[in-house]
Formats: C-alpha cells, sequence, structure tokens
C-alpha cells in the first residue's frame, strides 16, 4: 500500500465504499464532536489517545483518517506514518466535507 496518498478527497472514499476497497476510517474527534455528527462505522479514537491505541488501527487494510475539518488528521496521518504504517490517508475536509458530498 505504500503507493497511497498522503491524503484522499471524499470523492475518493465514496468510491471506496462504492467498489468495496478493504478500509477503515478511523475518527480522531473528541466524544463531544462525534455525537453531534458521526460517521458511521468508523473505529473512534480521540486524537491524544492514539499513541498508546496502536494495537486497534489495522495494518492490514487502508485507514482513512477524518475529525473535524482535516487538521488533526492530518497530523494523525503524519504521525502514523512515522511510527512505519504506510496503509494510512488524510481525509481531505474532514467530516464537514464528508456531510457537504453527502447532503
Amino acid at each position: 500500500m505504500s503507493d497511497l496518498p498522503f491524503e484522499i478527497g471524499v470523492e475518493t472514499l465514496q468510491k471506496y465504499r462504492e467498489t468495496g476497497v478493504d478500509h477503515i476510517v478511523l475518527d480522531v474527534r473528541e466524544p463531544a464532536e462525534i455525537a453531534s455528527h458521526a460517521y458511521e462505522g468508523a473505529l473512534e479514537i480521540p486524537m491524544n489517545e492514539i499513541p498508546q491505541s496502536l494495537t486497534e488501527i489495522p495494518d492490514d487494510k487502508t485507514v482513512v483518517v477524518l475529525c473535524h475539518i482535516g487538521g488533526r488528521s492530518m497530523q494523525v496521518t503524519g504521525w502514523l506514518r512515522q511510527q512505519g504504517y504506510d496503509n494510512i490517508t488524510n481525509l481531505r475536509g474532514g467530516i464537514e466535507a464528508w456531510a457537504a458530498l453527502n447532503r
């Protein structure tokens, strides 16, 4: 998966869903943020809990990291890639962009 781009757009995530690409969405927002607008089926681990939660993050499928608008998820994507995860990509625009696509 080393050819996975650092960041994808919501259209690419939609294609993953439609075509059955083996992936998981990692939502790094805080529980209160998720409560107001969840991404159904996401693995929910707040950004500050990522370092102690590495065993929960799969390394055998594409992991799309999302947050509110893409800033925190970009930081998490970079950090996870530094830890050797080459299956991680950031969702540009976060849940805001996803919601706009799916209105």
